[in-house]
């Protein structure tokens, strides 16, 4: 006989208890009708209940690391706590407002509550829980020190996503600006510069030859922005698919980031000190040095330090020393080969591989502050030659007039 399987949906809802206090959540369920009739069962009037649709999940629903972070250490105090694991997750069910999270943890509570491990549940959800949060949270239910394996990914997680962010910041904030100016330069090429053509035709002389210039590049963007526009995302979309299509091309521009002169310098440090960090945290916690490699070649945040990683996991597999290993492919910095050699003989390599993440992570912020204080009035210059052009080449012919009467 088979078992009839009813389809749940997700529903956000708000009411009032007997307190007359506002309350609002998410539960999942078949039927608005159910989702009230248990809201009532539980005390609380509903006021509204919506389904969540498919629109409902824009970005701001997608899960980050942040939530990962939040829901590890909330489950490492609750566990801490006493708590029993399945009311453990009901509790953070009900304190979750994020649709994609909150469906996260409904059907991991179902499968905990059915007696599978905790790790083997999270391991359904790839997308959200990568090998390693698995591989650490399996090796804390396997010694029974579950909460204290939370926190430490809790920990590396927030270490991690502070390393990134700061060298976003240091790649984008340049960028950002550049872009503005750009569009400011454009502005002044379309709207602008027409109006003082219009002006120059009553003059009755020649134009100096860089306002001529930029005449013609004001009449070319009036007429043929939309070309330039097009071109500019087609050669966008044509980079990010073959980023996307072609491992060798991915490859290729991964080595040329990490050859520029200043941003390279700052991709370098960022990717050992997330290789070291990962390490340490993986082997500390118990996991095999192969599948710590791994994991620590995946989360370097470069692809030219993941393949060599694997090649180091590769050599290492088969009996060879890691700091051996690791100076065969000459992209590890000359102290970290040595921290590693010594701590492989010391027997503390987590502790020796976690002073190389503190030590890298501090050159970030060094390199991301240096970045700042130089390339602020770097493009300022820029953006002042841009637009500094543009008003000079204008008033060149008026000046001359000037010279003349």
């Amino acid at each position: 006989m088979k078992t009839k399987i009813t389809k749940t949906h997700s529903f956000n809802w708000k009411g009032t208890n007997n307190k007359k206090e506002q309350l609002t959540g998410i539960m999942e369920a078949a039927s608005v009708h159910f989702v009230r009739a248990k809201l009532k069962e539980q005390g609380i009037i509903p006021k509204r209940v919506r389904k969540n649709t498919a629109f409902s999940f824009s970005l701001s629903n997608k899960i980050v690391a942040s939530d990962i972070t939040l829901f590890s250490r909330q489950l490492a105090t609750m566990i801490k706590a006493g708590i029993p694991m399945v009311q453990a997750f009901s509790i953070a069910i009900e304190g979750q407002t994020k649709p994609s999270m909150h469906k996260v943890l409904l059907d991991l509570r179902n499968q905990v509550s059915a007696g599978i491990p905790v790790a083997q549940a999270l391991r359904c959800h790839p997308k959200v829980f990568d090998a390693l949060f698995c591989s650490l949270v399996e090796a804390g239910e396997n010694s029974g020190t579950l909460e204290t394996m939370l926190e430490r990914v809790a920990i590396y997680k927030e270490r991690i996503e502070s390393l990134k962010n700061k060298v976003k910041k240091a790649l984008y904030y340049p960028l950002f600006v550049l872009l503005i100016g750009m569009l400011v330069a454009t502005l002044l090429l379309v709207k602008v510069v027409p109006e003082f053509e219009q002006m120059f035709l009553g003059f009755g002389a020649e134009l100096p030859a860089f306002t001529q210039l930029i005449v013609k590049l004001s009449r070319f963007m009036q007429q043929g922005w939309h070309y330039v526009l097009g071109s500019l995302l087609a050669f966008i979309y044509f980079i990010v698919y073959l980023r996307n299509h072609s491992l060798s091309f991915d490859l290729r521009l991964n080595h040329l980031a990490l050859r520029l002169p200043i941003i390279g310098k700052l991709l370098h440090q960022s990717s050992v000190a997330r290789f070291a960090r990962t390490l340490s945290t993986s082997f500390a916690a118990g996991v095999t040095l192969i599948d710590a490699l791994e994991a620590a070649g995946k989360s370097s945040g470069s692809l030219v330090y993941n393949q060599h990683v694997q090649k180091i996991r590769a050599e290492v597999s088969t009996g060879q020393q890691l700091n051996f290993a690791m100076r065969n492919g000459q992209l590890f910095p000359t102290m970290v080969n040595q921290m590693v050699a010594i701590g492989e003989e010391s027997g503390a390599l987590d502790t020796l591989l976690s002073k190389v993440a503190d030590f890298y992570e501090e050159e970030v912020n060094t390199s991301v502050e240096s970045m700042t204080s130089l390339l602020e009035p770097l493009v300022i210059v820029v953006l002042g030659i841009i637009v500094g052009s543009l008003v000079i080449a204008m008033y060149l012919p008026i000046f001359q007039m000037g010279d003349i009467l």
